[in-house]
């Protein structure tokens, strides 16, 4: 996956989980913030969408809003459904769970897209027993604790991972 990188400047890389307002969303916050802590915001574009346009136009939910703003995240995208293009425009598209990846095998426009695609948890360096970024949705505030503390870890890996290939 990682290999099919452009050769441009910057590594786009799209966060995607079901509805973009939980999972996808606060990936996105926690990759900014760490970029811009690693002052390596120029040499990325990051963004979000989610499977289903439901949720179109919309801030992220009030809840991991509130969870992330605790750990230093401001997550102020607004949801948006995955495109085509995106499997175009994107280097790597990585989702939240095995319905995510599904979903976005089949909306690719080939197979060749299917490279591009990867899983948030492979990324994990400390909760590697993690398969799927849970959707907190329905859950209570231990839920969005734990999802932050999953995309920390995996975001971190996935800078890793990015920074020893380049």
């Amino acid at each position: 996956m990682i290999n099919s990188l452009n050769d441009n400047n910057k590594i786009k890389i799209l966060f995607v989980c079901l509805g973009n307002i939980c999972r996808s969303s606060a990936a996105e916050g926690v990759m900014l913030h760490l970029l811009h802590e690693a002052g390596r915001e120029s040499e990325f574009e990051i963004d979000s969408a989610g499977i289903l346009s439901y949720h179109r136009g919309e801030l992220p939910d009030p809840r991991m809003r509130a969870h992330a703003a605790r750990r230093g995240y401001q997550l102020v995208h607004r949801s948006r459904p995955v495109t085509t293009e995106d499997f175009y425009h994107f280097d790597l598209i990585i989702g939240m769970d095995d319905r995510n990846l599904d979903d976005l095998k089949e909306r690719a426009p080939s197979p060749e897209e299917w490279k591009k695609i990867g899983r948030m948890t492979d990324f994990c360096t400390l909760f590697t027993h993690a398969d799927h970024v849970p959707d907190p949705y329905y859950g209570g505030a231990e839920g969005f604790e734990y999802v932050l503390d999953l995309l920390e870890d995996a975001c971190a890996g996935l800078l890793a991972t990015l920074s020893a290939k380049g």
